[in-house]
């Protein structure tokens, strides 16, 4: 055997004798451990290296950083903007400012979604989600005044109005100027017939209605399904609970007194409007990534490989300096 082939068998079992300690040393923490071998002084070394070096890309989206006392973390999706409600609190149909956060958490300033700055400027029109009806048995009627765009939405917003009471509620596809929608809140002992824009108690309706902006809870107002061209469908009912399918295919149970509203949200072919231009994404308020997510080929720089490991390294360095 020359001396070159002893000396990788040799390299090779050192590498494969680190490797087995190093199994059993990664379990140990590093600091309170004290090493009589120089072998485990030379694995708990790699340990700490490999430990203080384990993150090496920045860490984009929010979630775990320490929140300051009192400080109540926002909800998901909502360092976008934020509107500037009435110091009253009254309800209003006028347009209202919005705040634009540019992705920053509202308390801390911090940086949580790089993806969200600029757009153009918008105004905020306050959709009410309640379709609450008279408990008597009678309708609430109101008149459709105006079917418009949103900015803030991806659905098309209805100014409604019932004397002199006006709201802005989500549209349904189908809608127009001057068609006068219904809110109802009894259960009658026979299904209803509804009609497209109606808003009932989910177990009032009969089976398969296509339904939209309805409840999670009974008086909280319209959860699932308000976004263009979103339905869920009712498919039965068991005891006082009623089983809706979800644009996802999931199926809840819902209490019959939720309110639910007939059809589907407008603007049904929001999904299929390509846009074009990345100058569009930047009027939505849409922010490119940084450059090294930008990769194109060899010439524009190298793509983003994983951080080799320590063993690895050590091995490169073995093979360039053994014929030392």
């Amino acid at each position: 055997m020359s001396f070159l082939n002893m000396l990788s068998l040799t390299v090779n079992l050192q590498k494969r004798l680190l490797t087995d300690t190093l199994k059993l040393v990664a379990r140990l923490d590093p600091v309170t451990v004290k090493p009589e071998i120089p072998l485990v002084t030379q694995c708990l070394d790699i340990v700490r290296y490999s430990r203080r070096n384990e993150r090496v890309f920045r860490k984009i989206r929010g979630g775990g950083r320490p929140v300051m006392e009192g400080v109540v973390p926002p909800e998901p999706q909502k360092y976008g903007w934020r509107p500037v409600l009435p110091e009253d609190g009254i309800y209003t149909t006028r347009p209202l400012p919005i705040i634009k956060m540019g992705g920053r958490h509202p308390e801390t300033g911090r940086v949580v979604v790089r993806t969200i700055g600029g757009g153009h400027k918008k105004k905020f029109r306050w959709v009410d989600y309640k379709r609450e009806g008279p408990k008597d048995g009678s309708f609430l009627e109101e008149l459709v005044v105006q079917v418009r765009y949103d900015p803030c939405r991806t659905a098309r917003i209805a100014l409604v109005a019932n004397g002199d009471h006006k709201r802005w509620i989500v549209a349904t596809d189908g809608i127009k100027v001057g068609d006068i929608v219904k809110t109802s809140s009894v259960i009658p002992r026979i299904p209803v017939r509804p009609t497209v824009g109606d808003a009932y108690p989910i177990a009032a309706l009969p089976l398969g209605t296509v339904i939209h902006n309805f409840e999670m809870k009974p008086g909280e107002g319209g959860y699932f399904c308000r976004a263009a061209g979103t339905s869920a469908q009712y498919l039965k009912k068991i005891d006082n609970k009623c089983l809706v399918q979800l644009p996802s295919k999931r199926q809840i149970l819902l209490d019959g007194k939720c309110m639910v509203v007939v059809g589907q949200v407008s603007n049904i072919e929001h999904g299929s409007i390509p846009i074009g231009s990345p100058n569009r994404l930047r009027w939505l308020g849409k922010r490119p990534r940084s450059g090294l997510w930008h990769r194109k080929d060899g010439y524009c720089g190298r793509k983003i490989h994983p951080p080799k490991s320590i063993l690895d390294t050590l091995a490169e360095k073995e093979k360039k300096t053994r014929f030392l």
